[in-house]
């Protein structure tokens, strides 16, 4: 028989749904010679979470030997939910089926919600713009102006877009009816898919985290954004940010390495959004697989960038230095090598010589805000990349520091390790050419590219690479710029990707498209129904052909 007094106490210390807990080993709570080591632990805790207020419950044993404290944060009056698993890191199994219970509760569907949504995640951004940016800083030396252009101004833009579209673009839309379906009304309309799982990088860790999960928030999906452990500082913000704007089982962060994004592709979600390479891209779509959840994957590639006879070579140089060596050459749709016109190439190289002397006041070493390269690995592996060929300009690397000075190199072939993958880093590589059409036929012998720029002023030689080539998206005369806009989705095509995003293209990514055919019932046409006869047949073939 249940003590009644005890069932008192237990809900006199039960402590609010939806409150995270500090877990304490359950064997110092049974012995009083433990009580100084329980006492330091819950201090110690309580501290590393900047001091948020606990509550102490005797009764919350788990299964596994801990006892909970739940917290809220002094700072914020809203409850701030965070899940944890006692004793073993985040209990991403129960975040799932905790936000797959919320999802169905139809809340998220409401259109005030998500922009509601949307305005406090941009107010949160706004105000912790400066966190944000010294997370970027430790992280890839990323300065202040580099990280809020590539990075925290993207998101606030694609948030601001979202906000003036998502009302017309939730609307129902009324289509066409067949006159063999009189008397009928027919729309579409877009529902969310429910739980979605945003996987990102770390080269721009926090628009890459950010940009598709305001795509889902619009859409209407609970979200779970697992950001890359290479960039640490600016994962940790994100589940700073995101803890700040919303509840867990809406939006989540799971912070981790391989583990964790193991354990995460072990679960089913309604749709998967991956950002990174193309081996782990292959892995999480044979995840995905196994319960035949539609993804989205953004991947990369070596993107080509032309440059012929008839191009403003001082302005191509200095745009192309530009995307080429913008966050070291970390980016994937960084003009991986350039194939030159021959007859100019040393006028080029000249003006991209001109361009990095500008760009960095002399050297890019002696430039406090030059970013680094994420990791002494990838360091590495680049170095090991620039012992083939004759590097023309740079050369010079920091290994104390992970930096590689922008170097170019010349005397490359498609032979050489560093035409075979995807460069990721601050190393470009000369091909020269004389016939344009032989740069098409080998490019399209090769694997899809992310991004592809030619710098010509002849329309003919635009009309032919633009015709004759697939790859995700370009520019002509520029570089990397098609990707800073939210008016265009931005994807890849074969091994470079498959679905975009950006704008519209979020909202439809994240959006099952309903079709609905409303009939009327004061008329019922009778040529669709047995018997079949000549006659019917005969208005069959009048309406379907």
């Amino acid at each position: 028989m249940v003590d009644k007094n005890s069932k008192q106490q237990e809900r006199k210390h039960r402590v609010p749904a939806g409150w995270p807990a500090v877990c304490i080993p359950y064997k110092y709570s049974l012995r009083k010679r433990n009580l100084k080591c329980l006492i330091h632990m819950i201090l110690r805790q309580c501290i590393s979470r900047c001091m948020f207020r606990f509550e102490w419950n005797p009764v919350m044993k788990s299964s596994r030997g801990f006892l909970a404290v739940r917290y809220t944060s002094r700072r914020n009056s809203a409850i701030i939910s965070e899940t944890k698993e006692t004793g073993d890191g985040m209990e991403i199994k129960g975040l799932v089926k905790k936000q797959r219970a919320y999802f169905r509760t139809q809340a998220t569907k409401d259109l005030e919600i998500r922009r509601n949504a949307l305005k406090k995640l941009r107010s949160a951004i706004r105000d912790m713009e400066a966190e944000i940016h010294a997370a970027l800083r430790a992280d890839l030396n990323k300065s202040d102006m580099e990280a809020y252009m590539s990075e925290t101004g993207m998101v606030l833009s694609e948030l601001t877009y979202q906000l003036r579209h998502i009302e017309q673009w939730a609307k129902p839309k009324r289509v066409h009816t067949p006159l063999a379906q009189f008397s009928a009304k027919s729309w579409t309309q877009f529902e969310p898919y429910g739980v979605v799982l945003v996987m990102a990088p770390w080269n721009y860790p926090f628009q890459l985290s950010l940009e598709p999960a305001i795509g889902a928030i619009a859409a209407g999906n609970t979200v779970i954004i697992k950001p890359s452990a290479y960039a640490s500082a600016t994962s940790a913000i994100i589940a700073k940010l995101i803890r700040r704007c919303f509840p867990s089982e809406y939006v989540a962060v799971v912070e981790g390495g391989r583990r964790e994004n193991t354990e995460l592709l072990e679960q089913r979600f309604d749709y998967i959004f991956f950002t990174g390479g193309v081996e782990v891209g292959r892995l999480v779509m044979e995840k995905a697989s196994r319960y035949l959840t539609p993804i989205t994957l953004e991947l990369g590639g070596k993107s080509p960038c032309i440059v012929d006879r008839s191009a403003n070579l001082k302005l191509a140089a200095r745009r192309i230095a530009f995307g080429k060596f913008l966050n070291a050459g970390q980016t994937c749709v960084a003009p991986d090598y350039v194939y030159v016109e021959a007859s100019v190439k040393n006028e080029f190289l000249a003006y991209l010589q001109d361009s990095l002397h500008t760009f960095f006041q002399g050297s890019a070493m002696d430039c406090a805000t030059y970013p680094k390269i994420i990791n002494k690995k990838h360091f590495d592996r680049l170095c090991a990349l620039m012992q083939e060929g004759s590097i023309c300009m740079g050369g010079a690397i920091r290994e104390e520091t992970c930096q590689i000075e922008p170097t170019v190199i010349e005397n490359i072939s498609w032979d050489n390790a560093i035409m075979q993958e995807e460069i990721f880093g601050p190393l470009l590589p000369i091909l020269t050419f004389t016939d344009l059409d032989e740069v098409i036929q080998t490019l399209l012998d090769k694997e899809k590219p992310l991004a592809l720029y030619l710098f010509s002023e002849q329309k003919q030689n635009q009309h032919r690479v633009l015709s004759a080539l697939s790859y995700g998206g370009g520019c002509i005369n520029d570089t990397i710029i098609h990707l800073a806009t939210s008016a265009m989705g931005f994807g890849g095509v074969g091994q470079s990707g498959m679905g975009s995003y950006h704008g519209y293209d979020s909202f439809q990514t994240f959006s099952h498209c309903k079709s609905i055919v409303k009939k009327a019932n004061w008329i019922d046409l009778p040529f669709r129904y047995h018997p079949y006869t000549t006659c019917k047949q005969r208005l069959v073939r009048l309406f379907l052909k």
